[in-house]
């Protein structure tokens, strides 16, 4: 099958390649991605796609993406991967909330409950409003981590 994108790496990228794999520079993602575009490079070995995959316990897709990603979005980004587009999600509870929520479940449950739930827990911590709103899986981490 013809390869729609083809690697064509410079000297200065292949050293820095190499050196990435032999110092094992970097996180193990960035590390087969090293080995991934050293073995596609038409100057060198110039591997199959198949034949990468299975060296390296990859799909082929894998490889295709990453063939595709040098030659469209560049090397560093090839190598180093790209930056989230939205940052993770921020916790919901800041520390003096999750103090009342701990300081809550210490506390007696309401009149015609013997124990806090979960979702009791959650339902009063919206009613004081010290969230607008959160699920009783936030409110199980939060108490978890006192142990």
């Amino acid at each position: 099958m013809n390869k729609k994108y083809i690697v064509r790496l410079t000297k200065k990228e292949r050293e820095e390649l190499a050196d990435v794999v032999r110092r094992l520079k970097g996180s193990s993602q960035k590390v087969r991605r090293a080995q991934i575009l050293l073995k596609a490079d038409v100057r060198g070995p110039n591997w199959t796609d198949a034949k990468i995959a299975e060296a390296f316990s990859c799909r082929v897709q894998t490889v295709e993406n990453l063939r595709k990603r040098l030659v469209t979005e560049g090397f560093r980004i090839a190598l180093d991967g790209k930056p989230r587009e939205t940052p993770p999600r921020q916790k919901s509870l800041d520390g003096k909330q999750e103090a009342k929520v701990i300081a809550m479940r210490l506390s007696k449950p309401p009149k015609g409950y013997a124990n806090w739930s979960l979702r009791l827990l959650a339902e009063h911590v919206v009613e004081l409003g010290l969230v607008e709103s959160i699920s009783h899986e936030t409110i199980r981490r939060t108490l978890k981590k006192m142990a």
